[in-house]
This record gives structure tokens, C-alpha cells and sequence, in this order.
């Protein structure tokens, strides 16, 4: 899997903060980065806001840094795609770069979403 396999719509389920919370939905689109041959750069909308995300992937691990203003990294995105799946999903761990008791770090499931040709 390279970078043109994460360009497109992604739907991500991030755990909650207490065991029988309610996952957080999210969704990334990533695209081609401008600057960087092989990276991506898009969105992540969670929680009533939208990030910048950026970030590639290497045999397998994922790595995308999430900024809500644009300059400083708020959190990480950290995972491996999920043998069998296609490059279709991918577990990991969000990290937020400030954690408090309502927004800890997470485990996610992204999945990728179909797109119309």
C-alpha cells in the first residue's frame, strides 16, 4: 500500500473515554500533498471540528499529524492496515498532543469508503 492507496474518503471510529462510551465518528479525505511527492493532505472532521491532517504510510504503518489550527500538531494518527483488508481499514491509535479526561488518546478503526468512478 503507498500514498495514492489512502487519497479518497474515510470513515474513522475513534473509542470513547469511558469503556461503554459511545465511539466518535470521524471522517478524513485525503488527497495528494502539493509539496510532499509521496504524502497525503486533507481533513478530519470529529467532535464539531475540522482539522488539517498530512502524512504518508510505510509498509503498512500509517502516520498523519492533525492540526486544528493549521500550525501546531493538536493530535496523531497511528496504525498499521489490517492484513486481509485490502488497504481498506486500518487499527490504530489517535494521540491528542494535549490529553485531558474527555479527550485521552483513542483506538480507531478507519475504513475506507467507495467512491464513484
Amino acid at each position: 500500500m503507498n500514498h495514492q492507496h489512502l487519497q479518497g474518503l474515510w470513515h474513522a471510529e475513534l473509542q470513547g473515554a469511558a469503556p461503554d462510551a459511545k465511539p466518535i465518528a470521524a471522517t478524513l479525505r485525503l488527497g495528494p500533498h502539493p509539496e510532499l511527492a509521496q504524502s497525503v493532505r486533507g481533513t478530519a472532521q470529529h467532535q464539531g471540528v475540522t482539522a488539517q491532517v498530512s502524512g504518508d504510510i510505510d509498509e503498512g504503518d500509517l502516520t498523519l499529524e492533525e492540526s486544528i489550527n493549521g500550525t501546531n500538531i493538536s493530535a496523531t494518527w497511528t496504525g498499521r492496515v489490517v492484513d486481509g483488508s485490502c488497504g481498506k481499514e486500518i487499527r490504530g491509535t489517535w494521540n491528542n498532543a494535549n490529553p485531558t479526561p474527555t479527550t485521552p488518546s483513542a483506538p480507531f478503526v478507519l475504513r475506507k469508503q467507495a467512491a464513484w468512478q
